[in-house]
């Protein structure tokens, strides 16, 4: 802890503003991430060796050839177990997918993740998929680089927002070195884990984003994940085909995340100890991969296999839904892993059968099924996360293809708009839903649905006459503390809102003082709130028009103002109230 106050003292000497220091950190995370994802790589590497290579010999001497199959289920039972152990015994919030997690750390917690988190994601995911379990990577990584940033945030004492901002950063890290795509990961974390693409969250989380990629692309190389065969668009007759292949994503979509509340609400309901529920899973997992082994651990090598066309059409449509119910079995069951690979895994087994029927009925007018097994992996990300942006950018950037960007355009906005109007929640938040945690835009919406704009407003405010004179405008800047003021009328209607930032531009003119009035730079369209409304509405006013303050009104003839609501003073109402929520 000395030698890291010392280093913090000396990063506040020698850089001169706290956004300096950030960006200092938000190297040293995107670091930090890397390194763990490399090391996180090697312990599953040796997990799936202890669990697979060692017992494969052991009971073939044993039992002879082909006696491993039948002792299968054993294995993630038995990874099932320890981690059950693990994770009830040091830190509960690694199990599941991790992604969750975050965001409610950013949302409700101000940031803070435990320190211990890291390590036992690390570990715990590293067992579950050396086990065989039917999970990806990307989530543990996201959680371990969360983890890792609000460590360093806290060790060097940043503020809440801050801190916020590294975790979004160790987020970006995390995808960018598993998937080695450092845009995607950049827009995962501003879209789904932060909610915020303000330019001071952007440029650490994309340094650090950028840093990570680096440094995993020096060990591993610059290869894309999966090495596609030439696709290209065979004709413009195929768009529909790629719209109807992301309707039907957005339904697989859907059964997926509903299928993953399902398996979480069986498993909390099992009247078994905690410990051992990631055992069961396990265990049913097992029996469905003694005869399809393909659904075991993140699928990669029956991804390129569908990529490249050398599956049978039968056995990618029952690899769909036995992958659903595989992934949801492993992490219901409270075992610790991700979903993307899962969902690369059903989109490439989905739209490859879709593209053998549609090569069999067009065969002269469509793509090869490999063409719609790529874009089918975007499209059930995008359907499973509500986030096509970065479904989009994930396979463009694992791929290095160029030629199917207009199918993956269309297939992930199909698959997105169907998976929302099917089920409003993503297979990130369905998990917080359950809990009563309703997270948009980096805010829980239930602490601000329950209270009501009457009780945060303020009745003292500043107004203009609708014809006072620049100069006498200038006159009540420089006799006020506020930036905002209300223009009204003689009968004391609300006519617009002027701030300091609308007069800059005839400061420089005092010849036109007596000339320009109030009504000359006004904005007459004006946003207001009424008293009854809620606070999360008030917050997606703020947020959609870039306002600092509202006026309220009592929404009666004339619509007489009754006071304003100020964005800091929302903000610090929220902060208040969710700091009451976490304490019961």
């Amino acid at each position: 802890m000395k030698p890291l106050r010392v280093t913090s003292r000396i990063l506040k000497r020698f850089l001169e503003s706290p956004t300096e220091i950030l960006i200092v950190l938000s190297v040293f995370v995107g670091l930090v991430t890397a390194l763990g994802a490399l090391a996180f790589r090697a312990l599953i590497d040796f997990a799936n060796h202890l669990f697979f290579g060692l017992t494969d010999q052991v009971l073939t001497k044993s039992l002879g050839a082909g006696s491993f199959k039948w002792w299968l289920p054993i294995v993630p039972a038995l990874g099932g177990l320890i981690v059950g152990a693990i994770v009830l015994r040091f830190a509960a919030e690694a199990r599941g997918h991790g992604v969750p997690e975050v965001m409610n750390a950013v949302a409700r917690l101000g940031g803070i993740i435990r320190p211990r988190v890291a390590a036992v994601k690390t570990i715990a995911s590293a067992i579950c998929l050396g086990s065989g379990g039917s999970a990806g990577r990307e989530g543990p990584i996201v959680q371990i680089g969360s983890a890792l940033g609000s460590t360093i945030g806290q060790l060097f004492r940043m503020s809440g927002d801050r801190i916020k901002i590294l975790v979004g950063c160790g987020a970006a890290a995390g995808i960018s070195s598993v998937f080695n795509a450092p845009i995607a990961g950049v827009i995962f974390t501003l879209e789904v884990v932060l909610g915020d693409f303000a330019l001071a969250t952007f440029s650490p989380v994309i340094i650090s984003s950028v840093v990570a990629s680096v440094v995993t692309r020096s060990v591993l190389g610059a290869n894309p994940a999966f090495a596609v065969p030439t696709f290209a668009l065979v004709s413009g007759w195929e768009m529909p085909l790629y719209a109807l292949l992301g309707v039907l994503l957005g339904g697989v979509g859907f059964v997926f995340t509903r299928m993953m509340v399902a398996c979480e609400e069986f498993f909390e309901k099992m009247a078994i100890a905690n410990w051992l529920k990631p055992a069961l899973g396990g265990l049913l997992l097992g029996g469905i991969a003694v005869f399809f082994p393909q659904v075991l651990a993140d699928g990669y090598g029956t991804i390129r296999l569908t990529l490249q066309g050398e599956m049978a059409l039968w056995l990618m449509a029952a690899l769909v839904f036995l992958k659903i119910l595989a992934t949801s079995l492993t992490l219901g069951s409270g075992n610790s892993g991700g979903i993307f690979a899962p969902s690369l895994f059903i989109g490439a087994g989905a739209g490859g059968a879709f593209g053998a029927v549609a090569e069999r009925l067009f065969p002269a007018a469509t793509a090869p099924p490999g063409a719609y097994a790529l874009v089918g992996m975007a499209g059930m990300v995008a359907a499973a996360t509500h986030a096509p942006i970065t479904a989009l950018l994930i396979i463009f950037e694992m791929t290095s293809d160029f030629r199917v960007i207009l199918p993956l355009m269309v297939v992930v906005v199909f698959a997105a708009l169907v998976a929302r109007r099917l089920y409003p929640h993503s297979i990130f938040t369905a998990k917080l839903i359950r809990s009563g945690i309703d997270i948009r835009g980096g805010r829980d919406v239930n602490v601000l649905r329950s209270h009501r704009v009457a009780e945060v407003m303020s009745r003292e405010f500043e107004t203009v006459d609708i014809s006072a004179s620049l100069h006498d405008i200038l006159v009540k800047i420089e006799e006020s503390r506020e930036s905002y003021f209300l223009v009204m009328d003689r009968r004391e209607v609300l006519r617009g809102v002027i701030s300091f930032q609308d007069i800059r531009a005839v400061l420089s003119q005092r010849t036109l003082d007596r000339l320009v009035i109030a009504r000359d730079i006004v904005h007459e369209e004006v946003v207001t709130l009424g008293t009854d409304d809620t606070l999360e509405r008030a917050f997606q006013l703020f947020s959609a028009r870039g306002l600092r303050l509202i006026p309220v009104v009592d929404g009666g003839p004339g619509e007489r103002v009754v006071g304003v609501l100020r964005r800091e003073d929302l903000v610090d109402f929220y902060n208040a109230r969710l700091l009451e929520t976490l304490r019961r």
